[in-house]
């Protein structure tokens, strides 16, 4: 069993993401999909459908959610994804180095994939002196 990735974002995010990982990793090392939440809709409207992406991530470790920014809406429907029956973690602030980090650790459990990710999120960012 393994932990499954969602990616909670705004439209495209996450798509864009999940193909530079795609590309850059050939195969996925875990199952990962992409939730997105469009600027306008009402959660309630989302609720099944996110239920339904959960469920087909779980194989029984959990899921890891993986929102764009803190505080905007796929980070707040996250909360509301918590509650679903499915272990689950979030971390924000999705960038690439963290969507990397958290595939390259694929046998860890839920926990230690969330602060993985969040690790890779806070190294990827380096700001260059030149």
């Amino acid at each position: 069993m393994s932990v499954g990735i969602l990616l909670i974002t705004h439209p495209g995010a996450g798509q864009a993401l999940l193909a530079v990982a795609e590309r850059l990793l050939g195969r996925m090392p875990l199952a990962v999909s992409c939730f997105e939440v469009d600027y306008d809709t009402e959660f309630s409207d989302l609720i099944a459908a996110a239920s339904t992406a959960l469920r087909a991530l779980d194989q029984g470790d959990g899921v890891l959610l993986l929102t764009d920014l803190y505080g905007a809406s796929p980070s707040n429907f996250s909360v509301q994804v918590e509650g679903l029956g499915i272990p689950t973690r979030r971390v924000s602030g999705l960038n690439l180095p963290m969507l990397l980090r958290a595939l390259n650790y694929a046998d860890s459990s839920l926990d230690e994939l969330a602060d993985k990710a969040a690790a890779g999120g806070k190294l990827g960012v380096v700001v260059g002196r030149g």
